[in-house]
């Protein structure tokens, strides 16, 4: 047992030091800590295991990439911006459902690509200068899109913390979708109206409408939206009428839309349109390539049974204390860490308790990371999307969300069981 705890230090140890001290990228930082356990416990550089590792999480991998590319291409094409104008121009006069549609629109990349950044840097930057323009102030507006970004990373149909939980105890990624409904949505806009609902005031729409994105649907119609549904339609009529529609997979149902979003709206070069989505997100990538390989050595060395009987002999105060504080403190290296080195072994420690509940309830609180510094992403890029330099300022504004996100998430693990038999 001694041998496994000094493994693990010395990887954690390695870890922090490379993504803290000399500012390697996460992935790479998270490689060399392998590199380093395998070293400790004498097992050389176990290239075998190292290249098995990476191939873990190959299937959200290409969901990420390609999900980023179809978002690109509905931006690019104009179906995005007009779908803000609609929101706004229409419920302006109507703050509970203008912020009710706001959050859902703000959400939706992350839905469909697993990451908040993606929202913050698509509906969110879309959004914030309308919603700054109704009257809320820019700090709020920052805090409403961060908050929406994590909900929306982990809000059906692709939440990536969820399959890294659940292949960490061979759980297949079904059945998740009304659960993390239930832990995203009541959440997403209870905050959102918390936050903005009271700042909303009554302008003049014509002064908005020429700051707001075209309105492409007058040129094309209802074909400007057709990827959309098209990707909607293969996704639910796969599960909905099995048998009569072809089983692409997730990331061809991606691509598909893609390519069909060429056609729909505003000429764009598709390789073009590729190309800027696939860098931005390389460094997720380059996590989940490298938590693969941190999981893998972490297995063949017994560090992963350690953590795992630890969270077992765990009195359950501290148990739920620990999944309260610990994941989020973990997520701000990255979330997707979270998941894959505490989530796995809580979820076993909970193994009498409904396995999708517990996990999405995971999942949930694991997300949180993307708002602790020092990474703090979704509080970064939504500071920056509204012109604020000092990002700490839209943190503060998120704190009391982040603690109702953690007891919801607690709150979901103590009545799994019930929660299960109603979902």
């Amino acid at each position: 047992m001694f041998a496994e705890i000094v493994i693990f230090v010395v990887m954690l140890v390695a870890f922090v030091l490379c993504a803290m001290w000399f500012k390697l990228p996460i992935g790479i930082s998270l490689i060399l800590a392998s590199v380093g356990g395998a070293l400790v416990a004498g097992k050389g550089i176990p290239l075998r295991h190292l290249i098995e590792g990476t191939f873990t999480y190959l299937d959200p991998i290409l969901i990420i990439a390609t999900a980023m590319i179809f978002m690109e291409v509905l931006r690019l094409s104009g179906a995005l911006g007009s779908i803000s104008r609609v929101i706004i121009v229409r419920l302006y006069k109507h703050p509970f459902w203008l912020i009710l549609f706001i959050t859902i629109f703000i959400m939706f990349p992350g839905m469909i690509t697993g990451l908040s950044t993606a929202t913050v840097l698509t509906t969110g930057a879309l959004v914030a200068p309308a919603l700054i323009m109704l009257g809320i102030p820019k700090l709020t507006v920052a805090a409403m899109i961060a908050m929406s970004a994590i909900y929306g990373m982990i809000a059906p149909p692709i939440n990536v913390p969820a399959m890294i939980i659940g292949g960490g105890v061979d759980m297949p990624y079904i059945g998740f979708e009304l659960p993390l409904i239930f832990a995203t949505f009541p959440l997403a806009i209870g905050v959102n109206l918390s936050l903005g609902y009271r700042f909303l005031r009554s302008v003049n729409i014509s002064e908005i409408i020429p700051k707001l994105e075209k309105d492409y649907f007058q040129e094309f119609g209802w074909r400007l939206y057709s990827p959309l549904f098209l990707v909607v339609i293969l996704m639910l009529g796969v599960r909905l009428f099995p048998g009569f529609f072809p089983n692409l997979g997730v990331p061809l149902i991606f691509l598909v839309g893609a390519v069909v979003g060429v056609f729909t709206g505003k000429k764009l070069n598709f390789w073009k349109a590729s190309h800027s989505p696939i860098k931005e997100a390389m460094p997720v990538i380059g996590i989940l390539l490298g938590i693969g390989m941190f999981i893998q050595i972490m297995t063949m060395t017994g560090v992963r049974g350690l953590l795992v009987v630890g969270s077992l002999s765990m009195p359950s105060f501290w148990r739920y204390l620990s999944i309260a504080v610990m994941m989020p403190l973990f997520g701000a290296v990255s979330a997707y860490g979270s998941a894959s080195v505490l989530g796995v072994p809580f979820l076993l420690a909970f193994l009498g308790q409904n396995e999708i509940i517990v996990g999405s309830a995971l999942s949930l609180i694991a997300g949180l990371g993307d708002l602790m510094p020092p990474t703090a992403l979704a509080g970064i890029f939504a500071a920056q999307v509204v012109g604020e330099e000092n990002y700490f300022k839209v943190l503060r504004l998120t704190l009391l969300p982040a603690l109702a996100t953690a007891l919801w998430g607690i709150g979901m693990i103590l009545f799994a069981n019930l929660l299960g038999k109603i979902l």
